[in-house]
Parts: C-alpha cells; structure tokens; sequence
C-alpha cells in the first residue's frame, strides 16, 4: 500500500507518519509512506493509493486544488483531508473526499485506514481448502456470501459459481470483516457491497437472494452496514 502525506510542517508531518506506522506495523499490513512538505513535490509523483494532504499548505498552496488537479488527470488515490479547521471541510464535495481528519484528533487516522482497506476489495484474494484437499484461490470482488454446507463452507460466486471449503464459518467471517463482509446470522457471511435492500427481519442481495437478519447480530448489522454506505457507496 502506496501513502502519502503532504503537510508543510514537519511536526505534523512527523506526527501523522508515527500514527500510520504503528496501524500498518499492528495489522502487519506491508507499506510505503511518501511524505512531501508541498503540493508541488507529490504532483511530481503523483503515486498514492491514499493521500493524507493539508487544506492549508504555504506559499499559498491550496489541498483542495491539489486535489481537483488529481482528480482531473484520472488519479484513483483516495483524499484524506488534515485540518486544524473543520469547518473549511464542507468544501471538500468538489473533490468527492475520503475523509477529513482534525489534526486535534490524529486517532481518527485509524478509522480512515480502517475503511480504506474495506474499499480496497477489488484487490484482495483468500484461500481455502477445497474438498479435494486443492487450495482454491477466492477473488472477495466476486464473492456474494459465505453459507454453512453440512459440515463445509459453500463460497457462492457472483457469476453463479461455487466452492466447497473446509473451515469454520466463524473464522471465515473474522478474516473477512476487514473487507466489507458481516456475519449476518449463525449460517450465513454477506458481501456489503451486494446488498440491495433491507428491512428489519432480512437483507435482499443483488440476485435476489433473501438472508434473514440473526437476532444477535441486528444492531451490529445496522450501524456496520449504515458505515458502509455512507462511505463507499457512490
């Protein structure tokens, strides 16, 4: 994973490169961090797949303009906005941001990093153990659900497809959360991302399938899923 922090002092830049650090160390996440002390020097660049950058840089550098320049040449770096001043944030509709982050708040870096390995879905891949003893290679952008079979897990594919898996529906769904998948009920690991609707008793995925809603995972449900939508769905 490609960071980079654009501040011009180097306190915060100091500050902010500690926090990442010791999230990526902690979750043995293999990083990169760029750190620029101007708009200029990272346009050079320009290789992001997260950007920590200053709305308020010298030599009247403006991070939103930073930014709409990014966005124009087609960069798909994701923004995280840094602010002493949260109310400049309303601003940040025009260039779609990530995040903002108060620079009295840096524990908030967490959360963005939290959620930005959630978007990065499209890139990751897990294994598991066919019962042929074969390993099968699962892309979790094309994965719908995961389901209890017997004594087996049944990873059901967008385009249709299946396997059958060994392992324990509950370890499937810790490794699994950090991408955007919930464990919606004892049986049944939902990808967020393909759900259509919801009510109170069940979800409704995008091929019409129906999973109701366990008692003991409603509340966690709704406050997982609401965070999902409001960040990443577009």
């Amino acid at each position: 994973m490609q960071i980079g922090i654009v501040e011009d002092e180097a306190v915060w830049r100091d500050k902010i490169q500690d926090v990442i650090e010791k999230y990526c160390r902690d979750k043995n996440i293999v990083f990169q961090i760029n750190t620029y002390s101007n708009g200029k020097d990272f346009m050079k660049n320009a290789g992001a797949d997260l950007l920590f950058l200053d709305i308020e840089l010298g030599e009247e550098e403006d991070g939103f303009e930073i930014a709409e320049n990014l966005m124009n040449g087609g960069s798909q770096c994701k923004i995280c906005f840094l602010t002493s001043h949260t109310e400049m944030a309303r601003l940040g509709y025009r260039v779609n941001a990530f995040r903002y982050i108060d620079k009295k708040h840096l524990e908030e870096i967490d959360e963005a990093l939290d959620f930005f390995l959630k978007t990065r879905i499209q890139d990751r891949v897990v294994y598991c153990h066919g019962t042929d003893g074969i390993q099968i290679k699962i892309n979790l952008n094309e994965l719908l659900l995961v389901e209890t079979s017997g004594r087996k897990l049944r990873y059901l594919m967008m385009d249709g497809s299946e396997h059958l898996c060994e392992g324990r529906i509950s370890e499937a769904a810790q490794s699994l959360s950090q991408f955007g998948f919930f464990h919606i009920q004892r049986s049944y690991i939902v990808n967020l991302k393909y759900i259509n609707e919801v009510n109170s008793r069940e979800v409704t995925l995008c091929n019409g399938i129906k999973v109701v809603i366990g008692r003991a995972h409603g509340q966690e449900f709704k406050k997982e899923f609401f965070k999902w939508r409001m960040w990443f769905d577009n």
